[in-house]
């Protein structure tokens, strides 16, 4: 099952139907306890839309939350790390924090911040080293629990971060450096480990990137990831919470302006922004 939050109010896809939620906020549509239960329930008294276009009112899922995000979950982005920041003596903290019981989370974007799908990202104008961090998000509800999954793009200027790791809130931060969507997946079962994550980035029309990785390649499970981030901190209307990236383009790889971002994850979708 798919939530979407639209112009017109939330829906919900199912086998291929729609049908609408709009009785509901969308912040108390996906903060229902037992949130699949409760979708399965109530769709039984409901007739599917006709004619439903989403792509006219298709909104970023998100209204009163926060994005945090996860470092270093991967090995290969703890390798990309340590080499981007070797010069400036700070390689070693990313080896520490692989191996370290406490995780890396920082705080990404507010909701006005948060682009959704076939809107546009920015990259930093005082950064020259920029890359899209395609990773799955968890939607975790007020009661703290995972609740749902989506797509998100976590933008990240490699050589701010690399100068210095305390500038890591300015290569990660500012206004539409986030993106997620389309949906939010609501399954019975925790995702499966196996789902792939693939990014490809086109420029004048070809693909000049693509990679895909396993959410079994991360060292961390979500459970630990959102136990940390909840610890002393609530979420009145929940939280989504991107867990890190496995695919990192080369060094010699920047984005530009114009460049079109598409990231697939397996069950979800695709969510794809262009640089703006």
């Amino acid at each position: 099952m798919k939530i979407y939050n639209t112009t017109l109010g939330p829906y919900l896809e199912h086998n291929e139907s729609f049908y609408t939620y709009i009785e509901y906020t969308f912040d108390s549509l996906i903060n229902q306890p037992d949130l699949y239960e409760f979708l399965n329930q109530t769709i039984a008294n409901k007739t599917p839309e006709q004619h439903f276009n989403l792509e006219e009112v298709l909104l970023p899922p998100i209204v009163s939350q926060e994005v945090w995000a996860s470092g270093v979950t991967y090995l290969r982005s703890k390798n990309a790390r340590m080499e981007e920041s070797k010069d400036a003596g700070g390689g070693d903290f990313y080896d520490r924090v692989y191996v370290a019981e406490r995780p890396e989370i920082f705080f990404k974007a507010t909701a006005a911040r948060t682009v959704g799908h076939q809107q546009g990202v920015k990259i930093r104008r005082d950064s020259k080293w920029n890359v899209p961090e395609p990773e799955l998000t968890l939607f975790v509800n007020s009661r703290g629990e995972i609740a749902g999954y989506t797509i998100g793009n976590d933008m990240s200027s490699r050589d701010i971060e690399g100068e210095n790791p305390l500038y890591l809130p300015q290569a990660k931060s500012y206004d539409k450096s986030a993106a997620i969507g389309p949906c939010i997946l609501v399954l019975e079962q925790p995702i499966a480990k196996e789902t792939e994550i693939k990014l490809e980035i086109e420029r004048n029309g070809a693909t000049i990137f693509s990679q895909t990785t396993q959410l079994s390649q991360m060292k961390r499970a979500f459970d630990e990831l959102v136990r940390y981030l909840t610890f002393d901190c609530t979420f009145a209307n929940g939280c989504f919470l991107m867990t890190g990236t496995g695919i990192v383009p080369p060094d010699s790889f920047t984005l530009l302006k114009g460049d079109t971002i598409h990231i697939m994850i397996e069950g979800i979708g695709t969510l794809t922004n262009t640089v703006e």
